[in-house]
C-alpha cells in the first residue's frame, strides 16, 4: 500500500536539507556551478526524491531499496559539504547549520530503514 511520501519524516528533513543546500549554493562561485554546486545539489534532492518514490511501491522490499538509495546520497551529500566548507565556499556557521540538518535526515532515515526491515523480517518469519 503506498504512503504519503509528505507525512515521513525523514523525507520532511530531507526536503529541508534540500532547500537549505539550493539556498546555501547561489553564494557558491559561479564557475562551480556545473562542480560542487550541481554536485551537491543533486545528491541533496536525490535523498528525498528516492524516499519519495519507495514511498509509492507496493513491496516493502522495494520501498528498502530506495531508502538505501537514499541512504547513500546522505552519504555524498556529508562529503560534498565537508568538500564545500573546505574550500570557502561554505563559511563555519552555514557548514554547521547545515550539517546539524543532515546528521538529523541521516539519523531519521537510518531509524525508517531499521524499521522497514523489521517489518520485512516479521512478515517473513510470519509466513
Amino acid at each position: 500500500m503506498p504512503r504519503d511520501f509528505k507525512n515521513i519524516k525523514a523525507w520532511q528533513y530531507a526536503d529541508e536539507l534540500a532547500v537549505a543546500v539550493y539556498s546555501a549554493t547561489r553564494q557558491f562561485p559561479r564557475e562551480e556551478l556545473y562542480g560542487v554546486t550541481s554536485q551537491l545539489r543533486r545528491a541533496t534532492v536525490s535523498v528525498p526524491a528516492n524516499i519519495a518514490e519507495g514511498s509509492s511501491r507496493d513491496h516493502r522490499k522495494e520501498y528498502l531499496y530506495f531508502l538505501n538509495i537514499a541512504r547513500g546520497s546522505t552519504a555524498e551529500v556529508a562529503y560534498l559539504l565537508h568538500l564545500s566548507n573546505r574550500l570557502g565556499y561554505l563559511q563555519d556557521n552555514d557548514y554547521a547549520k547545515l550539517k546539524k540538518l543532515h546528521t538529523e535526515t541521516a539519523k531519521t532515515l537510518h531509524g525508517l530503514i531499521k524499521s522497514v526491515k523489521k517489518e520485512i523480517e516479521e512478515t517473513t518469519t510470519n509466513l
